[in-house]
């Protein structure tokens, strides 16, 4: 009997856009994942806190997936006290899916740093790491990778935001109107 194969995708989704989107679908298919669970972090120790609150990237990343019966959101990140660490969430879902096969989406920005990831060595040995290149430069590490070229970032979107400028294409309609309503992102973000 084979495994069932279950993609795992984390980050801060400050906000969730149409390249996060895309990728965790080819990646879906790609792999042959039955499910593809998106874990938003509460603050990850190797980057800047969210600007958005967590329930609201929760709430954009709900309404980004809304019918796509293949994604799922899991808010272990945000419950547990911080900092989020991946071995952590790693353990709790393969707790929880018994005996699953876990593959872990990581951007191609995250490659560089991931030696020092807490318990990495552990952490390697229970997934498969699977990095998400929307470059589509030439990469340099032992990881299996998903390729698409898509120029869209959370940083453009909140600098987008904050200037006034349209986002319409850049993300899912319902997370621009929680964007909106929400006067989320208003402050220029470097």
């Amino acid at each position: 009997m084979t495994r069932k194969k279950i993609g795992i995708y984390g980050g801060t989704f400050d906000p969730i856009h149409h390249a996060h989107l895309i990728l965790a679908r080819q990646a879906r298919e790609e792999l042959d994942l039955e499910q593809l669970i998106f874990v938003p972090a509460a603050v990850s120790p190797h980057r800047d806190s969210p600007v958005a609150s967590a329930e609201m990237r929760l709430s954009m990343l709900r309404a980004a997936i809304e019918g796509e019966t293949a994604f799922a959101v899991d808010e272990c990140e945000l419950r547990r006290t911080p900092p989020s660490y991946t071995i952590d969430t790693v353990e709790e879902i393969q707790q929880r899916q018994g005996g699953s096969e876990i593959f872990y989406l990581i951007g191609e920005d995250n490659v560089a740093a991931l030696a020092s990831w807490h318990r990495f060595e552990r952490l390697q040995k229970m997934v498969h790491f699977i990095v998400l290149d929307r470059t589509g430069t030439q990469t340099n590490h032992p990881f299996e990778v998903v390729h698409r070229k898509i120029d869209i970032s959370s940083t453009e979107i909140r600098n987008r935001v904050a200037s006034g400028q349209p986002i319409r294409y850049l993300v899912p309609p319902k997370v621009e109107e929680i964007i909106r309503q929400n006067n989320l992102y208003r402050e220029s973000v470097k």
